[in-house]
């Protein structure tokens, strides 16, 4: 028997800010981070490994929130979490005191996501198989006993997730095969941050295109001149035949979404992303009944499954932007890309931010064997920073992801990344705070 005997919690930060990558119109300057959790179990060496992504300030709340649900892990059997997946997630995001400081949103569900992804962890690392290939193994009824679907009965009942599931099933072996043969499509972020002067953009468009990138997303703004010359710059450099997308961090109103995207049109966008703020469902279909054929893409602030359900119920999302951390970790995730496997919508997960390319490759993967069983339109973003500090990077070449066969969900940082990273008494912490 493998039991959960402590937790351990940790605050992690990259000064990203000094270089301005990940910089965007709402955040413009930030430290990447890591909100970390590790179940320590009573078997030595096999621990499970979970994260939540922030960007700096903050992060010392979302590790008092894992704290704040240790009692609901430790002392549990991972045989007794696998026989009901599903109720183990309703007590972790179901607390009837905690609810209150959400309920399944913000800091506290952001905890979940990290403490419940470390459960995954350590079941795939106990199994030796990657967790991509532990859940597209699973038989229709095991995945659909990882849902709760309570809010979303009305949308997606478990019948229907077990008859996409079900259909799903022909074909998953020439998928997976296929998928190790040929990669997970993606795109890259890594060319197009706000702060970027248009030299480098351009150098880094010929960069990404020599290495073999087909999709590549761009940072937009307030300023509409800017705007149009960043996308012109990067048509420029892609050409025609590769897709261009642009993301401007939820920094418009609905009129000025229109207006903005409207005015780059001329560049053929593929996506609009996160035009207008990420709560607002119906202004998301006003702006997609506007720019259509312009497609708008949304989700990686999405709080929570009943969300994703209203974007999917009114029409007012093309492309399903799932996060790995930003919901109640995998399992609601599952839910959310049945849903969209329901509406016929494409999911590409979301990966700006440290680990969460580790996360989504798992994501994306178990979307394209198990779910969605379609590449078309199927895109993982990739970010091409602070990989060097997981003990299983990702490994992104030729403008696609090669999946990683090695057990467990991939985001359990080295030794010496968190020596000198953890915040504030890390090596580099303790220098750059005395400075």
């Amino acid at each position: 028997m493998i039991e959960i005997v402590a937790v351990e919690a940790l605050d992690i930060r990259f000064p990203t800010s000094k270089t301005l990558d990940g910089s965007d119109a709402m955040n413009p300057n930030p430290d990447y981070s890591a909100a970390v959790c590790i179940l320590k179990t009573s078997v030595d060496g096999l621990d499970g490994h979970g994260m939540t992504f922030t960007i700096g300030r903050g992060t010392e709340i979302c590790v008092a929130a894992i704290e704040a649900l240790t009692p609901f892990v430790i002392g549990l059997k991972l045989e007794d979490i696998q026989a009901d997946m599903a109720a183990f997630v309703r007590r972790m995001t179901g607390d009837s005191q905690l609810r209150w400081l959400g309920p399944e949103k913000g800091v506290v569900h952001l905890a979940a996501a990290a403490v419940i992804n470390a459960v995954w962890d350590l079941w795939a690392r106990a199994a030796e198989k990657p967790v991509w290939r532990l859940i597209s193994e699973m038989e229709a009824d095991d995945i659909v006993g990882l849902i709760d679907f309570r809010h979303i009965h009305d949308v997606l009942s478990p019948e229907e997730a077990r008859a996409i599931l079900a259909d799903r099933r022909a074909g998953r072996a020439e998928r997976i095969a296929k998928m190790q043969r040929e990669g997970l499509a993606a795109y890259t972020t890594s060319a197009g941050w706000l702060g970027y002067d248009d030299d480098k953009i351009r150098r880094l468009c010929r960069e990404a295109v020599s290495a073999g990138w087909n999709a590549l997303k761009f940072k937009v703004g307030m300023d509409a001149a800017q705007n149009l010359k960043r996308c012109r710059i990067a048509r420029e450099e892609l050409g025609p035949g590769r897709r261009l997308m642009i993301d401007a961090n939820q920094v418009w109103e609905v009129g000025e979404a229109i207006t903005h995207v409207r005015h780059v049109a001329e560049t053929s966008p593929w996506w609009i992303e996160e035009p207008i703020s990420p709560d607002d469902i119906l202004g998301h279909r006003k702006v997609a009944d506007a720019v259509r054929p312009i497609r708008v893409a949304t989700g990686e602030h999405c709080q929570n499954r009943v969300m994703f359900k209203q974007f999917l119920e009114a029409d007012a999302i093309d492309v399903v932007q799932i996060d790995a951390c930003r919901l109640a970790g995998l399992n609601e995730n599952i839910a959310v890309m049945l849903m969209a496997a329901k509406f016929n919508k494409p999911v590409c997960p979301h990966a700006g931010g440290v680990g969460l390319c580790e996360y989504v490759q798992h994501l994306g993967a178990i979307d394209l064997i198990a779910i969605g069983g379609a590449r078309e339109d199927r895109m993982v973003e990739f970010a091409g920073h602070l990989h060097e500090h997981f003990r299983d990077p990702v490994d992104v070449h030729d403008g696609v992801y090669w999946p990683t066969n090695n057990p467990g969900f991939s985001v359990a940082f080295l030794a010496e990344s968190i020596a000198t990273y953890r915040y504030p008494n890390g090596s580099y912490w303790r220098a750059a705070l005395r400075a």
